[in-house]
């Protein structure tokens, strides 16, 4: 009688089929099944079916290892970037105008080839910071703009950081809404998320460190790809399971990584998929409106400046919030009688004074003269102005040393360290830059003679005490 196998029929095609799941999770039963040896030996290895690729996110789907590269794509499924949405503007004599649905969607159901592609129409950016972080982040929206053709990019930053999207032409919204509160008014919290939400973003990037409750607050927005930085510790618990993509800094400060602070999220926004290379960052640029020229223009010829012929002396030392620190560099600012004797090294261009508060104003009469310009600005965007109508920029690590390399200025920055001028003024020498820096660690032991020394990268006519 030919042996039979005590195993029902049904068991044995499961067996014999090379299992969706990797292989740390198979349990080899060759035993089970002693008489079919040489059809077992058939299959294939399952170590070659494992696609060695990042999982998206570990939180989500633990069996997700990436997309399938045997899956083949037709026209349906393009390979290059996104096309621009073709529908026209919304007409607002239409009676029917309330129905503004986004682009790319249809009353039913998105696109079913916007989601396989990974296309964005809307992203909305959560900035955490002031001033300075978010002058930073101009390059990972322009980074945006280059990866998904027609992308409408909007802003959601503190009421200061704000100020700095009058200078970012690709931002088409900015809201007022300080993602750095721990503790909220519920009334603006559920109107923001509700705000968010009825907009209908693709992605959502967020550049506070997330915890269980900004993942939530995330989450709520529906977007389909939500993308945060975490807490590198335990404080991070929870978060991934509200978040499709996360990033892990360096340190609890996200500021301390200087100029390129955030290249682990430009380097994910900007990699190569299937047809479409890695897309480059360009370096930092802000836009000046001819109105915000004019106003400031009007400001400096008061204070007895003329075009092109002054040098802005930015980094007064004052507790006014408009300052324009860096969070990662917390002792950048000079005393005026420091600034007043480096002032004296400039022969035949005149330095004009930015004072954040307009208490500093007498103060730095007192030091300097009474026939001082002293120039009283608090906005980047009128910053920015007063920078591009100059020679160049005399500044410690604020928001001005940016602005100058931004509009190709010569400048001069102070730095507390070496380490922090390389952090946050990199590559120098092609940003036409020149870095000082105290050999103590502490800013106010510069060395106001390397200082003088460094003044001729504005004019070498000019003539040095």
């Amino acid at each position: 009688m030919a042996a039979t196998s005590l195993l029902p029929k049904s068991l044995s095609p499961f067996l014999t089929n090379p299992p969706s799941f990797p292989a740390t999770h198979f349990i080899k039963v060759s035993f089970l099944n002693p008489v079919n040896h040489l059809y077992c030996s058939k299959r294939p290895n399952i170590h070659t079916l494992v696609v060695h690729a990042k999982k998206k996110n570990p939180w989500l789907d633990p069996f997700d290892d990436g997309d399938d590269p045997d899956m083949e794509y037709g026209s349906l499924f393009a390979d290059g970037k996104q096309e621009e949405d073709p529908r026209p503007p919304d007409n607002p004599n239409n009676p029917y105008g309330f129905l503004k649905f986004p682009k790319g969607f249809t009353v039913e159901i998105a696109s079913l080839a916007l989601k396989v592609r990974g296309d964005v129409r809307r992203c909305c950016c959560v900035v955490s910071g002031g001033v300075y972080e978010n002058l930073l982040f101009f390059p990972v929206i322009q980074l945006l703009k280059d990866r998904y053709p027609g992308v409408l990019i909007d802003v959601v930053a503190s009421p200061r950081g704000k100020q700095t999207y009058e200078l970012n032409k690709n931002v088409r919204w900015a809201d007022a809404y300080d993602p750095d509160d721990h503790f909220p008014e519920p009334a603006e919290y559920t109107d923001m998320v509700g705000l968010l939400k009825s907009r209908y973003y693709d992605m959502v990037l967020s550049t506070k460190l997330a915890g269980l409750g900004h993942g939530v607050f995330l989450f709520m927005t529906t977007a389909r790809d939500r993308v945060s930085y975490v807490y590198p510790n335990v404080n991070a618990a929870g978060a991934g399971l509200f978040l499709s993509e996360t990033f892990v800094p360096d340190s609890m400060n996200l500021s301390d990584g200087g100029y390129n602070m955030y290249h682990q999220m430009s380097d994910w926004l900007g990699r190569p998929f299937r047809s479409v290379p890695r897309q480059p960052i360009l370096p930092l640029k802000v836009s000046i409106s001819r109105k915000l020229k004019e106003v400031v223009e009007g400001k400096y010829r008061n204070a007895g400046a003329e075009k092109g012929k002054y040098v802005v002396i930015h980094g007064i030392k004052s507790d006014s919030k408009a300052s324009m620190q860096s969070k990662g560099d917390t002792d950048s600012l000079l005393p005026i009688h420091v600034w007043a004797e480096i002032a004296n090294g400039l022969r035949g261009i005149k330095p004009v004074f930015v004072i954040p508060h307009e208490k500093e104003r007498e103060d730095v009469q007192e030091i300097v003269g009474e026939d001082a310009s002293i120039v009283f600005i608090t906005t980047p965007g009128q910053l920015a102005a007063l920078i591009n109508d100059s020679v160049g920029v005399i500044a410690t690590n604020t928001a001005a040393i940016q602005l100058a390399n931004a509009r190709e200025k010569p400048s001069i920055a102070l730095f507390c360290s070496e380490e922090k001028g390389k952090l946050f003024v990199p590559s120098a020498q092609e940003k036409n830059s020149v870095v000082v820096s105290s050999k103590t660690g502490k800013l106010i032991d510069i060395d106001i003679q390397a200082v003088k020394n460094a003044l001729p990268i504005f004019d070498v006519s000019f003539a040095l005490v």
